[in-house]
């Protein structure tokens, strides 16, 4: 063989190599969506009392992401068809900053994601029992193949329905965003309450609800320092349940809640301030009968001698203290903040800002001596 044959031979071998490796490289990148959808499809149905799906996976190997597009749960023993859990779209990716602190995490990032509960649904029980939901987390979490170090969640919808009350109960929450970093400790690990949270959403009502605090979520019971403020809600849109545990409605007025909450080590302390600020009741009239008008009668006068006339509110501070297992309000307290609310001082329309972190801790320790 002459060395001109000899070498267009080896330099057909040299260019094949590396053309076989692009055509390897390339039809693995063609597979890769089908064998993650086929992947995410089997993981959704293997959930205990769920199925569930994808419409569509799309990989971005140049950022080391995927998009999963269309992921629908429901329970297979349910009374509606109202899926658990409808996410629009959800990112998946490396957060490469954490790359250069030496440590691979993810962060995820939700755009319309539909959480509904349907009491109904969650209560009935299927040929295994009742479906858990700690099943299904558990099994989205194992959707991300490293841990989880930063969360946003965009325009998200919560739904919270029970349809076998008279009247029904739906209560929701719209708008949510949401953003959650350092949840796996990449940065500030000297710091008790290294990982941070800010959400804002619409209640029922049209209020404005926001939430914040710090947390530590690598413990097995987590620590935190949270604050919630659900303001300017309208207070007809909770009718249906006043109606069903209180038999009364209102007929204009005001709802806000705040709440502040601390857990240390598993000992929670906290309280729930609601407050009900120009609130009238439905005129009484004939429908519903004698007990309702009596009910709506004491009602109505134990708002006129308990609320604080000079700013037409009414409104308690329920204190909760104790293991998170049995979790208690001190009866006492309560019934005192009402009567302090309305003849010494009105409450803020505000979180007081009285209860944090190192309360619970010192708490925990003072129960442990």
């Amino acid at each position: 063989m002459s060395e001109t044959k000899k070498r267009k031979k080896r330099d057909k071998k040299r260019y094949n190599v590396p053309i076989l490796i692009i055509v390897i490289l390339l039809a693995i990148r063609i597979a890769m969506p089908y064998i993650l959808k086929d992947y995410v499809n089997k993981t959704l149905n293997s959930i205990p009392g769920y199925e569930g799906h994808v419409k569509d996976i799309d990989i971005a190997l140049w950022r080391g992401a995927y998009v999963v597009d269309g992921l629908i749960l429901q329970k297979t023993e349910a009374e509606t068809d109202t899926p658990v859990l409808d996410f629009e779209k959800t990112d998946i990716s490396i957060e490469w900053k954490s790359l250069l602190k030496g440590k691979i995490v993810s962060e995820i990032e939700m755009h319309n994601p539909k959480f509904n509960y349907i009491f109904e649904d969650q209560q009935k029980e299927g040929p295994d029992g009742k479906a858990k939901t700690e099943d299904w987390t558990k099994a989205l979490t194992d959707l991300v193949p490293i841990d989880i170090n930063h969360l946003s969640i965009h325009n998200g919808t919560a739904n919270f329905v029970q349809l076998s009350s008279s009247p029904d109960i739906n209560m929701f929450l719209q708008n949510i965003n949401l953003e959650a970093t350092n949840l796996s400790n990449v940065v500030n690990r000297d710091k008790t309450l290294p990982s941070s949270l800010h959400a804002t959403a619409v209640s029922i009502g049209d209020g404005d609800v926001t939430l914040d605090g710090e947390l530590n979520l690598l413990k097995e019971i987590p620590d935190m320092d949270m604050n919630f403020a659900l303001k300017k809600a309208n207070v007809t849109a909770v009718n249906d349940l006043t109606l069903k545990y209180a038999g009364v409605d209102f007929e204009k007025g005001t709802f806000e809640l705040y709440s502040e909450v601390a857990i240390a080590d598993g000992y929670f302390k906290g309280y729930i301030k609601p407050m009900f600020i120009n609130a009238e009741l439905i005129s009484k009239n004939d429908e519903g009968g004698i007990f309702k008008k009596l009910w709506e009668g004491f009602v109505g006068t134990f708002k006129f001698l308990l609320k604080n006339h000079s700013t037409d509110t009414l409104a308690t501070k329920v204190p909760l203290e104790g293991d998170l297992n049995k979790v208690e309000s001190e009866l006492i307290p309560t019934v005192f903040n009402i009567f302090k609310n309305g003849w010494i001082h009105a409450f803020d329309g505000s979180v007081d800002e009285n209860i944090n972190f190192g309360d619970a801790k010192n708490q925990k320790k003072n129960n442990d001596k």
